[in-house]
């Protein structure tokens, strides 16, 4: 990837990591430019949502401690991939990063 495209993306980039909100902002703001840099991390943070819906299902049907528990990881997953996007490398959530990538990959 092109140092260019990361200098560009990284705001629209550490955006999308802050709200579903700014999320859509970012991957709307990105349609003409298609910047991968920006796809990249939406695809994380879609992932990352996708975590959180989890989290709080088995938080309310499974139990109390596994869901605060998966709720927790998907908090430092958040931070993680917020401070990278704010730092402008591509670094990919561990585990599950490639799968959000791979699951993902039509948003480009």
């Amino acid at each position: 990837m092109v140092n260019s495209d990361i200098k560009d993306g990284k705001t629209l980039a550490a955006v999308g990591y802050i709200t579903p909100l700014g999320l859509i902002i970012a991957i709307s703001l990105n349609l003409e430019k298609k910047n991968p840099y920006i796809f990249f991390h939406a695809r994380q943070m879609i992932g990352l949502i996708i975590m959180l819906v989890f989290s709080n299902v088995c938080e309310k049907h499974v139990n109390s401690w596994f869901g605060t528990a998966l709720w927790f990881v998907t908090f430092v997953s958040w931070l993680y991939c917020l401070i990278y996007a704010i730092i402008g490398e591509y670094k990919l959530l561990p585990v599950l990063g490639q799968y959000f990538q791979d699951w993902f990959k039509n948003l480009k």
